[in-house]
């Protein structure tokens, strides 16, 4: 690639060597540290006069550190009279604050959008937008490049019978990306809704039935402070619909709980007496009895919700094998542990957008990796040549 350099960041080094060595050049060199007072300092190492210039920094842990860092090498290599700014974001930082989930929330993907545009960005790469209609903050043209080429042809060449298995969506929000890889795989697909149920703090029997009629129903008691709770559940299908309440797991995953905005409840959705008094309702809309189910999902950042969907669809749908594939891994605290402690998992595939350190790798057996470095180095070479990129959206490398 000729007048073209390709910086890289702190956040993901190896992604970057993956992506320059696909493109047959080196990263170009830049210093980059912190002073005493922990401010950023960048220092870039060589001309981009009239250079086309690729910045890969994807989102992490540090992610304001990051996120910070990326802003400033923008601004220097702005200042250095680049022709034109791609930032390479391969996990756009921020991305599940991309709408109002409280009465006096802040939209802060869009806030990240203006700080890239104010900053001097001509131009943004990302992939698996958490949604996309994030494209629309920036005033600035947005490629969103789908893994999903990527992982269909994971699935195709590492699960024998995935031609009947089944892709699972674990909310309702992840219906469109779940639809999306089935008619690519040409499989069946079903859903879960996870709703949180209220409790009456009361010695009566607190009933919940599904809408459909079940045939075969069992008894949980469960003790909180000395109350016992009775509840009716349906371990058996109808008309492909499969019932169950979970209150042994706490739901960590927003996506999965109704927002405060759309209550009508003045009381609060969230308080410390409504966590007493809740218990998550889980049901699955299809069949996956005797199959190979994919949960799938956009980003996995914390296990609860992953572990209690794939204990549901192994435990109580029967399902012969479940998978959790991911774009981007974050895999916040102990959630890979979590994981490997999970017989209901077989398998936990995502992509290496997002950086996970190698001594977390080795703390999984199921954790596997799939490369979209291929995917990522040909979006740079064709956006440096003026090529269209819509053959990626169908193509994996």
């Amino acid at each position: 690639m000729r007048r073209a350099k390709v910086f890289s960041g702190t956040s993901h080094p190896e992604l970057t060597e993956h992506i320059c060595e696909r493109l047959g050049i080196t990263p170009a060199p830049v210093a980059l540290k912190k002073f005493g007072n922990q401010e950023t300092s960048v220092k870039i190492g060589c001309s981009v006069r009239n250079e086309d210039v690729f910045i890969i920094q994807s989102g992490s842990r540090n992610i304001n550190d990051h996120l910070m860092e990326l802003l400033i090498m923008i601004s220097a290599c702005k200042g250095a009279s680049a022709s034109r700014i791609t930032a390479v974001m391969p996990y756009f930082p921020y991305s599940k604050q991309s709408k109002k989930k409280k009465y006096r929330g802040a939209i802060t993907a869009k806030m990240v959008a203006n700080l890239l545009s104010v900053a001097g960005v001509d131009h943004i790469i990302t992939m698996d937008l958490h949604a996309s209609q994030m494209q629309g903050f920036f005033n600035k043209p947005v490629d969103n490049l789908y893994a999903e080429p990527s992982i269909a042809k994971w699935i195709q060449d590492s699960v024998p019978e995935y031609s009947t298995g089944v892709v699972v969506s674990k909310n309702a929000g992840g219906a469109k990306r779940v639809t999306s890889l089935a008619d690519r795989l040409k499989i069946d697909f079903a859903l879960i809704h996870t709703d949180r149920t209220r409790v009456l703090r009361n010695n009566s029997t607190t009933t919940v039935t599904p809408v459909n009629e079940v045939s075969t129903e069992e008894s949980i008691s469960i003790s909180d402070e000395d109350k016992n709770f009775s509840f009716q559940t349906s371990n058996t299908t109808s008309n492909n619909i499969t019932f169950a309440i979970i209150n042994d797991k706490k739901y960590d995953d927003e996506d999965d709980l109704p927002s405060s905005s759309t209550s009508f409840s003045e009381e609060p959705l969230f308080s410390e007496e409504n966590e007493l008094n809740c218990s998550n309702t889980i049901t699955l809309v299809g069949d996956v009895a005797g199959k190979v189910a994919f949960i799938v999902d956009d980003m996995i950042d914390k296990a609860g919700s992953f572990i209690a969907a794939a204990e549901h669809l192994m435990k109580r749908c029967n399902a012969k094998r479940v998978y959790v594939i991911s774009t981007h891994g974050i895999l916040s605290n102990d959630s890979l542990i979590e994981i490997e402690k999970c017989k209901s998992i077989h398998k936990l595939v995502v992509t290496n957008t997002f950086p996970i350190p190698l001594e977390n790798r080795h703390q999984s057996t199921k954790l596997e990796i799939i490369d979209v470095s291929a995917t990522l180095a040909e979006a740079i070479r064709r956006t440096h040549n003026g090529e269209s990129i819509s053959y990626l959206f169908y193509t994996a490398l």
